[in-house]
């Protein structure tokens, strides 16, 4: 049965794939045309593949309003979809996403911003890229932790990976978001080297829901913004701070996004 869920969800994601790239052309003509966003498109599409993954989406909290950049831990490639799905963001991705011709169609559908981490030369090259992409896009999401982990604790923060946030772009919020996964953190998790392609089959062929809950945590006031090392400290600290609540039942259910999945 595992193998039929696979392929039936490939299938699917190929037929939405078909309907979604088609619109994602024209409106990048009109949208380059008339000056306007054209994330819309993609913002459907992954949503979609959420919902064929079997992803079932909580949130709770909201968006910051107008421009804003989300630093959210990271587990899995489902991570993507998820946010997308939830606040319409472009992304921060590896280069390396850009050497395999359809990731970099999917990427470029979303106006992902490619980085050579692995590189320290680049590091004023990555800067002037996210400070660009800050400006360009209402909304941008960042992986400060600079990989995925095992959903059991968080990961250092990679300062570096904040340095064009020092000080952020002016009127631009930045905003804390966690993944909550809940007890199957771990089996959704994408570690121990373990392959991505393996990662991306593996949890299309479960049976059971991704039961996913975002947490939309306050913006950073200020004084939380004063060099990137204080920005890692408030964002890693308001993320141990709310799992630590979740996990004590302190917080409320969130809302179920996709009330019909």
């Amino acid at each position: 049965m595992a193998l039929v869920r696979i392929i039936m969800r490939l299938a699917a994601m190929a037929g939405w794939l078909a309907i979604c790239l088609p619109m994602h052309i024209v409106c990048t003509v009109l949208a380059r045309r008339l000056a306007i966003s054209n994330l819309f498109i993609s913002r459907l599409f992954l949503g979609g593949i959420a919902r064929i993954a079997g992803v079932r989406i909580h949130t709770l909290g909201q968006p910051a309003t107008g421009r804003r950049i989300i630093l959210a831990n990271h587990m899995s490639w489902i991570d993507i979809p998820v946010l997308a799905r939830t606040c319409g963001a472009a992304f921060v991705a590896h280069e390396g996403l850009a050497a395999h011709p359809l990731l970099k169609i999917l990427c470029e559908m979303n106006d992902t911003v490619f980085i050579a981490r692995s590189r320290r030369s680049s590091v004023t090259q990555q800067i002037r890229q996210l400070r660009d992409a800050m400006r360009a896009t209402e909304t941008l999401v960042l992986f400060p932790e600079g990989t995925t982990g095992d959903g059991t604790a968080f990961l250092p923060l990679k300062s570096a990976l904040l340095c064009a946030m020092d000080p952020p772009p002016a009127e631009v919020a930045v905003q804390p978001v966690l993944l909550d996964y809940g007890s199957d953190a771990s089996a959704i998790a994408w570690t121990n080297g373990e392959p991505g392609p393996t990662n991306f089959l593996r949890l299309l062929a479960r049976a059971k829901p991704i039961e996913v809950a975002v947490h939309f945590l306050a913006p950073l006031e200020p004084d939380k913004l004063q060099g990137r090392k204080a920005i890692a400290d408030a964002v890693l600290a308001r993320w141990q701070r709310r799992m630590h609540d979740v996990r004590a039942g302190s917080i409320s259910a969130p809302d179920r996004l996709d009330a019909g999945a």
